[in-house]
């Protein structure tokens, strides 16, 4: 056999390791497999939350659930202000950038009006899980966005406010920013009770952004409370209405009405001019939605000399047929001198209201003691905030008595010296529409009767109702402000605007306050018109109509039963009985 032929059929070696080296090659093998059932054991028990956390880091998110505000109403349920689903469009940086292609960013840029660079800002930083690239799209507009399909976009709801009774209410309600938080009015003042509080929940997304399943809900949102005024819808139209007509009439500057409820010092309708529409947020004025009614001062002028009259009254130093000698319609006390528009020679007390004499007011005050002015002047609510829960609301202006001097506590008989807002001067007409209670004006309904203020005495709030219905009457100040079918009263105000440290000469205020029925006051009404250029100014022209008309209108909307004739009413044509002061 040869060599050749005894290596073909000869086995191949067998590899042989020696004992030594076996076990050291067992002894790595289990080396490498206890280590890893030690990694295996620290990353699955001990150290499982961190690794869970990076996992859900990756894919899982907590979003927020919004909560709804809560609406505003008014006394009979009308909506005033409520809150509905928009959509906007927001995006994750992170995925949005790394996936989006450019033909994709330049179709999204174009369908939301912006300029690509811009979309680019907003998607720069990939550090952040959400931005929003535009707030508050129409339906198809956003049902466009969403047929584009992007990674990393999507839509998030949100809420706009809406404001059905527009700029009759602006003033009041105020508006929301684009976060739907409160910026003005009562949406500002009862911020917490309407916004309400957001939940959230946990999903699962996938590597392009899209939610692929709900985990569970963390916290179920909290939406804001239900919000009931004492506003009436109805009669607040009418007012602004009537303000309106008013103010383009006489081409006035600004212009105010409150109606108040008799019984109650509910706050029925609260008007201003100029206005603005809260539903049109991005072109407010600023300069427009101040609430005059409330935030602003005047010198109420001869609309106070009832209260003047009141204290007298009171102390006995008068009755209602008292006379007083207006002499030739001057008084001069120092070095000023007091004039009536209408010398009126010997007049009553109730002919001074009825008449609206100056000199018989300053005659009848400097009979009292300026401290019992001062008292009275105080206890109806002037020189302190009327405390409505309205925000800005201001305290108004009146002095200490004891730096009062003569001439200065007669002209603050009539309403000069002493500044009020108008929601002041309708609450402390409420003592002479009750039997002397004062009542406390509220916007928020109460479902509770706050305790009244007891002023003056049933006698003197009826002696003054008297003289007041008087002013409205043939040979008063206000024949304008009747009603068909309705007893009322009231009192005007033309008084001169401040200027400086003195009194403009051709700018006026003209204010009529007074309330109906008088055989029973359900309402309390307030109408102030500053600078009407027209040429007429009296506030018996200007401002009594306004009274008249919203007077007249809110009564029947209340079903209020009438007290006198139905009949039309024909004014006579008698001269206007001149007020100024």
């Amino acid at each position: 056999m040869n060599t050749a032929a005894l290596n073909a059929t000869s086995p191949a070696p067998t590899p042989y390791l020696s004992g030594g080296r076996s076990w050291f090659v067992l002894g790595v093998l289990l080396v490498c497999f206890g280590g890893l059932t030690v990694r295996a054991v620290y990353l699955q028990g001990l150290n499982q939350a961190f690794l869970q956390a990076k996992g859900d880091a990756r894919y899982m998110r907590s979003l927020d659930i919004t909560a709804t505000r809560g609406v505003i109403v008014d006394r009979n349920n009308d909506l005033l202000a409520i809150s509905t689903p928009v959509e906007s469009v927001a995006a994750t940086p992170r995925v949005a950038s790394d996936i989006m292609t450019a033909s994709q960013q330049k179709r999204l840029a174009k369908l939301l009006h912006m300029e690509p660079a811009d979309l680019q800002r907003k998607l720069a930083d990939t550090n952040r899980e959400f931005v929003y690239l535009k707030r508050q799209l129409a339906p198809d507009q956003a049902a466009k966005v969403v047929e584009l399909d992007i990674p990393g976009v999507f839509l998030q709801r949100e809420f706009r406010r809406v404001y059905p009774a527009g700029e009759e209410l602006a003033h009041v309600i105020g508006f929301t920013n684009i976060d739907d938080k409160g910026q003005e009015a009562l949406e500002l003042a009862l911020e917490d009770n309407l916004r309400g509080k957001p939940g959230s929940r946990r999903v699962l997304k996938d590597r392009k952004g899209h939610i692929i399943e709900d985990i569970e809900d963390i916290r179920a949102p909290q939406h804001g409370a239900r919000i009931t005024l004492t506003i009436d819808a109805k009669i607040q139209h009418l007012a602004f209405r009537e303000l309106k007509k008013a103010m383009a009439e006489h081409r006035a500057k600004t212009g105010g009405i409150v109606v108040l409820d008799a019984q109650t010092g509910d706050v029925l309708a609260m008007a201003n001019f100029p206005t603005y529409d809260p539903n049109q947020r991005a072109v407010v004025d600023p300069s427009r939605t101040r609430n005059r009614t409330l935030t602003d001062l005047f010198e109420p002028g001869s609309t106070l000399k009832p209260f003047t009259v009141a204290v007298a009254l009171e102390q006995g130093v008068v009755t209602p047929a008292t006379m007083i000698d207006t002499a030739a319609g001057q008084l001069t006390i120092g070095k000023a001198t007091i004039n009536d528009a209408h010398p009126s020679g010997a007049l009553s007390v109730a002919q001074v209201i009825q008449k609206s004499s100056n000199v018989g007011s300053a005659k009848v005050a400097l009979r009292l003691p300026p401290e019992k002015m001062w008292q009275l002047f105080n206890s109806v609510g002037f020189g302190t905030p009327p405390q409505s829960g309205f925000p800005g609301e201001v305290a108004g202006r009146l002095r200490a008595h004891a730096s009062w001097k003569p001439i200065e506590q007669a002209t603050m008989s009539y309403g000069h010296g002493i500044s009020v807002s108008l929601l002041q001067l309708a609450r402390a007409y409420t003592i002479f529409a009750t039997d002397g209670e004062l009542r406390s004006p509220a916007l928020i309904k109460r479902d509770y009767a706050t305790p009244a203020k007891q002023v003056i005495s049933p006698q003197t709030a009826q002696a003054v109702r008297k003289m007041l219905e008087m002013a409205v009457q043939t040979g008063g100040t206000a024949p304008r402000a009747q009603v068909a079918g309705y007893r009322v009263a009231g009192k005007t105000g033309t008084a001169h605007k401040l200027e400086g440290r003195g009194y403009a000469a051709n700018r006026y205020i003209s204010s009529f306050v007074g309330f109906a029925p008088v055989s029973n006051p359900r309402i309390v009404v307030a109408v102030m018109v500053d600078e009407p250029t027209a040429g007429q100014y009296y506030g018996g022209l200007v401002a009594a109509p306004v009274f008249s008309e919203v007077v007249g209108g809110a009564l029947r909307l209340m079903g209020v039963a009438h007290d006198a004739p139905v009949e039309k009413i024909v004014l006579p044509p008698a001269p206007v009985i001149k007020e100024e002061v």
